[in-house]
């Protein structure tokens, strides 16, 4: 373990070009460009890159510290979203009826043209509010349970942080053994050592991709740890009020927590400090015994694709 992290830690170009598995397949989001490579039931690996600028480069105000987390989360998840369907229509069974029934279908009469927006639109709330029902409003249920025999907030809002790590880890561990679920995180893998690669400047080839580790501090899966640590910190300044404002605070406090922790994690990030390497360690654990895999030759072809897609001609313009 500790060899394959003295590899990450010390790269020579700390790039801001992220990634997400999905289905058989790789997404890629550049400083300019999203793509997405997905390895087809023939074998084949079908490569879509379209041209997106993250909202933070659009606007001043949308790149300010906070912010930008807050809103990049939502832009993520909206791409990430997308880009989960597109790689699973390659394995519809039959797409034509599907589409065919779905043309039908009272929801697109309503919303004509629109209509797959407003489906994004709402599988993004529905995930949303699911991750905020079972990793923020449950734990706090739980851990009023003892609230007659605590009575510093402090420690309430302790023991509620300590519950949701414990469910988020439960979460993971066991989604970890779903055979499908488990290529995916295999495709993560494969997504993490292309990335590699690339930071410490060595040609992107199958062989040299798969010497590097399958862990990177800056992934997603950290970044949800630090959600949960911060939170703790944050919902302590707001004590333990009544059921309905508790639920209340965890929700409209949820997009500066996740802001706040984009912080923490963008700084651990770009710094080779010891601090920054236990404070990023939690998270490397929990990739490594959950949600990263390693993954085959087949799977980091499409990472290496999917990589190479987004990489700007002006190598500063995705510096982390």
């Amino acid at each position: 373990m500790s060899e394959n992290i003295k590899v990450i830690t010390k790269p020579i170009h700390k790039t801001s070009i992220g990634g997400q598995a999905l289905i058989e397949g790789i997404l890629m989001r550049g400083p300019e460009k999203v793509s997405i490579a997905v390895r087809k039931p023939n074998g084949e690996i079908d490569l879509k890159v379209e041209e997106s600028l993250p909202l933070n480069k659009k606007n001043k105000i949308l790149s300010l510290p906070i912010i930008r987390g807050m809103l990049g989360l939502i832009d993520s998840l909206k791409i990430g979203m997308s880009a989960l369907m597109y790689s699973a229509e390659f394995f519809d069974e039959n797409p034509e009826d599907d589409k065919k029934e779905g043309k039908d279908s009272l929801f697109n009469r309503i919303f004509k043209e629109k209509s797959e927006d407003v489906a994004m639109g709402l599988t993004v709330f529905l995930s949303i509010a699911i991750a905020i029902g079972v990793f923020m409003i449950l734990p706090n249920f739980l851990t009023n349970l003892f609230a007659n025999r605590v009575e510093s907030s402090v420690f309430l809002n302790l023991i509620e942080g300590i519950i949701r790590i414990f469910i988020f880890f439960l979460y993971i561990v066991w989604v970890s053994k779903l055979e499908d679920v488990r290529r995916v995180f295999e495709y993560h893998g494969a997504e993490h050592k292309s990335i590699h690669a690339y930071e410490n400047g060595v040609p992107l080839t199958v062989d040299n991709v798969k010497k590097f580790s399958i862990l990177h501090p800056r992934c997603g899966t950290s970044f949800l740890f630090m959600v949960m640590i911060v939170s703790i910190i944050v919902l302590s300044f707001f004590g333990w009020p009544n059921p309905v404002m508790r639920v209340v605070t965890r929700i409209v406090m949820l997009p500066v927590i996740a802001g706040i922790s984009y912080e923490i994690n963008r700084f651990i990030g770009k710094s080779n400090s010891k601090l920054c390497y236990y404070l990023s360690y939690p998270g490397l654990m929990i990739q490594k015994y959950a949600t990263v895999k390693e993954p085959d030759e087949s799977q980091i072809e499409v990472a290496i694709k999917a990589l190479e897609a987004v990489i700007p001609e002006n190598k500063e313009a995705d510096l982390w």
